[in-house]
């Protein structure tokens, strides 16, 4: 029965009144309650307000804050969205040699997330180890041939080729320890030597690359690759073009990225990154001669330094592997990875008579890769990069009057899976290349400017 049924029974005008009053409350009240299938925000009907008043149609009046909310919400997710897609299509194919898994976990890592990567690289290591035992795979040591024998009577300053490297314990491979010239010779004489060992007497079949530089023959460049170090312009960047294939003898990786490296760079007077006292440091003089040591104590910045590269801390100092490596104190050590599983590692030290010493090589520990650097002769070294796509070593040996390319170069090991090519197109990386000393290249001069 309706209210109107009920006054009209009643035949009271009042009753009619207070009735009437009643279901109208109740149809006002009723009013507010959203219709079905509409959010109250949606609902297409106007509503009287508390006091009466009829309010606002959606359209005729600004829309409430949650709905302004939601829009630009909405609008800024579309907008980082394009914005995350653009940058990692740029980074998919931008120009250089990253295959493009690889081109997405450096992406991951220039934008915030490189503790998710080395966290997932850690597991992926710690379930994809080296197998124990075997032997080393044939073919896996390269043969070099050389176009001259080194000069009997040389006639330009050199050290004395180094002497062999002692065994490691448990399998020996043929020549292991033994010395080998690479590249070309400078005046007759070959100024890089190469030697092959397998330093774990549990992971056999693993060889690890040495190379013995002479720094009276060849002088080092350091260059900037497009991230690293990440501001700036260079005369000195990556790819190697022109007059800087010259007299190329060899080019290496460099060292972490530089927000990992716990230390700075420094080129042709510019600071590009602030250099911590303390850290390892490899530090090319302005006549190009390199060496390796602390910051603070065995170098500090002078008009003869040209360049300083540093990455984490010593990992020998005093003919002898530092204390406490095996401890994972990643401010000394690098949070990537840590030090104690066994992948891809290089590092550069420097002998008692100031000959350079590169290693490079898979399933070492930072342990390993200092025990090595020892047997080889270094008295201070450090740890440069980790991981199968950063650690290189190509040398070069072109025809007589002829540049460098990697069309005469070689790997120091055949399974380093980056191409000869890498440094001759982009890269991200910074990285050292060596010169003979007679080159133009390696006297700093006839080098066109170019930025990174």
């Amino acid at each position: 029965m309706t209210g109107t049924e009920y006054s009209r029974s009643k035949g009271h005008n009042g009753s009619r009144r207070s009735v009437a009053r009643s279901s109208s409350a109740h149809a006002h009240s009723s009013s507010r309650m959203p219709r079905a299938g509409f959010s109250q925000r949606e609902r297409p009907w106007p509503e009287a307000s508390a006091s009466g008043r009829r309010a606002s149609r959606p359209g005729n009046r600004t829309a409430p804050p949650l709905a302004k909310m939601r829009r630009f919400a909405a609008g800024s997710l579309l907008v980082a969205s394009v914005a995350t897609a653009w940058s990692v299509g740029g980074a998919l194919t931008a120009p250089g040699t990253l295959s493009p898994p690889i081109r997405m976990v450096e992406w991951v890592r220039s934008h915030g997330g490189g503790s998710l990567v080395a966290n997932a690289e850690r597991v992926w290591y710690g379930l994809n180890a080296p197998s124990k035992g075997g032997r080393p795979a044939k073919g896996l040591i390269p043969t070099h041939h050389h176009r001259s024998s080194a000069s009997s009577s040389p006639s330009v300053p050199h050290l004395q080729p180094p002497a062999p490297i002692s065994q490691f314990p448990g399998v020996h491979i043929a020549g292991e320890g033994t010395w080998q010239p690479i590249g070309f010779p400078v005046n007759g004489i070959y100024p890089m030597y190469a030697s092959y060992v397998a330093p774990s007497p549990a992971y056999t079949s693993l060889v690890t690359g040495v190379v013995w530089i002479d720094p009276k023959l060849v002088s080092a460049r350091l260059f900037a690759g497009s991230q690293s170090p990440g501001v700036g312009t260079w005369t000195y960047s990556s790819p190697l073009a022109g007059s800087t294939t010259t007299g190329l003898e060899a080019a290496f990786n460099a060292g972490f990225r530089m927000n990992a490296s716990n230390g700075g760079w420094y080129s042709e007077g510019k600071t590009a990154v602030p250099l911590r006292n303390g850290a390892a440091s490899f530090v090319i003089m302005k006549n190009g001669t390199a060496s390796v040591g602390q910051w603070g104590r065995d170098f500090t910045m002078g008009p003869n330094i040209a360049s300083v590269r540093q990455n984490l801390s010593l990992i020998v100092d005093g003919g002898k592997p530092v204390p406490g490596l095996s401890n994972n104190n990643f401010q000394q050590w690098g949070l990537t990875l840590g030090n104690q599983l066994m992948v891809w590692r290089s590092g550069v030290g420097v002998t008692k008579n100031g000959a350079l010493i590169y290693v490079g090589g898979p399933g070492l520990s930072i342990t390993g890769l200092a025990r090595t650097l020892v047997r080889a002769g270094a008295v201070r070294a450090m740890e440069f990069d980790i991981n199968t796509d950063w650690v290189n070593f190509f040398y070069f040996s072109p025809p007589p009057g002829q540049p460098s390319s990697p069309l005469n170069g070689a790997k120091l090991l055949s399974d380093m899976i980056r191409p000869v090519n890498r440094y001759f197109t982009p890269t991200a990386r910074d990285f050292v290349a060596l010169y003979a000393r007679n080159s133009t290249a390696a006297s700093g001069s006839g080098v066109s400017a170019a930025s990174n």
